[in-house]
């Protein structure tokens, strides 16, 4: 198989569970040094920790304890991926937290949690990453590359889920502003809005009532898969994204259409 991301050097928040594990998993495969950013190496959905799965496979990662809604935290992995590889080619901001409350329901509380982890958390790591893409030579065009894991959610409402909706619109603009402010610097931002991803993990994203309605909402046969967000974010990662930048890549399976 031909590797997309050969040598690269590529910070996944998130990177224990879900989406972002796969998004790690992948670029790995595709010869990608990963470094994987979260608060813990326990899978959510159960298994062996990325980084693990990685080695075993013959890829090139490493964990670094991180909480993406703390300045130090955020500064410490990007100082250590550096003194590591030398440099950051890619960012794939994944970590998120969700509420599940309605508007009224929404405590003060919940609102930080979510806001803290999902939008400034998404924002330290850019604003960190940018300002080490930024003393980086140039490379087949360009310095960096920024991928900010968004959703239809950002776009539309999102169902008794107001902070999380509201942060993954502010991702969302947040990938636009990156874009517009940065690209005279030879440094990409664009964005992955995945629909309903089933990764394995239970609670209320698979109860009945959700899984009708995503399935309602869903002209593709089939609900998607974490692979699907790490096909496209591969694609945003890779050398063959050119001209490309400021763009929102839904993987909804027809979502925002219907």
């Amino acid at each position: 198989m031909e590797q997309r991301l050969k040598g690269k050097v590529s910070i996944v928040t998130g990177g224990a569970s879900g989406i972002g594990r796969c998004i790690a998993q992948h670029f790995a495969s595709h010869g990608a040094h990963v470094v994987v950013a979260d608060i813990t190496t326990q899978v959510i959905e159960g298994g062996e920790p990325t980084v693990e799965l990685i080695a075993a496979a013959g890829g090139s990662a490493r964990f670094v304890k991180t909480d993406v809604s703390s300045k130090g935290d955020v500064d410490a992995l990007v100082a250590a991926t550096v003194a590591d590889f030398g440099r950051i080619d890619i960012l794939v901001n994944n970590a998120v937290l969700r509420a599940g409350k309605p508007l009224i329901e929404t405590e003060e509380a919940d609102w930080d949690r979510v806001i803290d982890v999902s939008l400034k958390g998404s924002y330290l790591c850019a604003r960190a990453s940018v300002r080490q893409m930024l003393t980086q030579d140039i490379v087949g065009e360009v310095r960096g590359r920024i991928i900010n894991i968004s959703s239809q959610h950002g776009y539309i409402s999102a169902p008794e889920d107001f902070a999380y909706g509201v942060s993954k619109a502010g991702i969302a603009y947040m990938t636009r502003q990156i874009a517009a402010d940065y690209g005279k610097h030879h440094i990409v931002c664009n964005a992955v809005a995945p629909g309903k991803i089933l990764t394995g993990k239970g609670g209320r994203a698979v109860e009945k009532r959700w899984m009708d309605y995503s399935h309602a909402r869903t002209p593709w046969p089939r609900l998607g898969t974490p692979q699907d967000v790490a096909n496209a974010a591969l694609f945003l990662a890779s050398d063959e994204a050119t001209y490309l930048t400021g763009h929102n890549l839904f993987v909804d399976g027809g979502w925002m259409a219907n």
